[in-house]
């Protein structure tokens, strides 16, 4: 359910192409009407303005926005201009970096997609950077969570809602068997079982351990797990239960405090805008007794703080 508050009236690709070239002409960048176009056009509608650009004036608008911006509002625009896949592809990238290795969010963004979702960003990393997204992560994370990692990127999951009852309460009781009933854990089952269950059956598997051990699994993974390993088995177990409750939270750490996570803030907005914003919303508020867009106000300044609440649409 996207947010983004797309122009009533029609929209010509090649208008837009020429406006934006017009911003960026002379001294200083019109970052006003760059933000008033973009902000305002879905992830067709930009792809479009992309291509249109490239005919009219040989260059790439990617290469043209990075040189005319700065800061978090570059990084923002350059993440908004590309499909969902690209973008996760670029922002993996990016976490896998020697300069800017930032595992959490690596963790955050494979853990959080569906099976199909990470079928289309493996081969997009794989034709833009020349590299395999699994080598990558070998050569970059280590131990449990490198397990965890390749196992998700790698296992077809179901995206349907049926359950097998039956196996879920199996499962369920593997899972006790290699956490909280003995001494240590047997990471193993909990990656097997995390990386090949559909979204559905895991919280089916919750359910039934609650009911036979009265305690919840995440309570069970936190206290039997760590470190980034712990946070890939929470944000998988999480996004199956309720995918928006668990981005409201997201936002909300990125913003409470003294200081602003950026690229996390970055990261959730423009990656959730055009699939699930309205429900992440509503969590926020009933969670925090506060919109998200005020969060977001209150947090932000300038031109970027304009381009994530145009992004984010009406303050309801």
């Amino acid at each position: 359910m996207a947010t983004i508050t797309v122009s009533p009236v029609p929209v010509s690709p090649r208008d837009d192409a020429i406006q934006l070239y017009k911003a960026f002409k002379g001294l200083g960048c019109d970052t006003a009407t760059v933000i008033g176009i973009l902000a305002h056009r879905d992830a067709t509608q930009r792809a479009y303005i992309r291509q249109e650009y490239q005919t009219m004036y040989a260059q790439d608008i990617l290469k043209r926005l990075a040189s005319e911006l700065s800061g978090h509002l570059q990084i923002a625009v350059s993440y908004w201009m590309h499909d969902p896949a690209a973008r996760d592809a670029h922002i993996l990238r990016k976490g896998l970096t020697r300069n800017f290795i930032d595992l959490e969010s690596v963790t955050e963004v494979i853990c959080s997609r569906t099976s199909s979702q990470l079928q289309a960003v493996t081969q997009i990393y794989h034709s833009t950077f020349g590299t395999h997204l699994e080598n990558d992560i070998k050569l970059q994370i280590f131990g449990d969570n490198q397990k965890m990692l390749l196992a998700y990127i790698s296992k077809q999951r179901h995206e349907g809602m049926e359950v097998d009852r039956e196996m879920a309460a199996k499962d369920a009781k593997a899972l006790y068997k290699a956490g909280e009933k003995r001494l240590g854990t047997d990471e193993k089952v909990f990656v097997q079982i995390f990386s090949e269950r559909s979204r559905a059956h895991l919280v089916a598997i919750n359910t039934c351990y609650h009911d036979m051990y009265d305690g919840s699994l995440k309570k069970a993974v936190k206290k039997e797990t760590s470190g980034l390993f712990k946070t890939a088995l929470l944000t998988i177990l999480q996004c199956a239960e309720n995918p928006a409750k668990y981005f409201a939270k997201m936002l909300y750490k990125a913003m409470k405090g003294l200081g602003t996570f950026d690229t996390r803030l970055i990261r959730v907005i423009v990656t959730r805008v055009e699939i699930d914003m309205q429900y992440i919303k509503a969590e926020y508020r009933k969670k925090y007794n506060k919109s998200l867009n005020d969060a977001v106000h209150s947090e932000t300044s300038g031109h970027y703080r304009t381009f994530l609440l145009s992004l984010l649409g009406p303050n309801h």
